[in-house]
């Protein structure tokens, strides 16, 4: 879950996330996923995927 929460954070800054957090492991998760910082080749790499 924090690869794909700082993937769109990264893609756009001014996206509006609201993930789920029915728990303190979870919102840990959410809080590192804010806090990962991919780098192009990665986020690139993951724009494909589903494609």
């Amino acid at each position: 879950m924090a690869v794909a929460l700082s993937w769109l954070l990264q893609r756009s800054p001014n996206m509006l996330l609201i993930p789920e957090a029915t728990s303190v492991t979870h919102l840990r998760e959410n809080l590192a996923g804010a806090a990962t910082v991919l780098s192009e080749q990665d986020v690139a790499e993951l724009d494909t995927i589903g494609r």
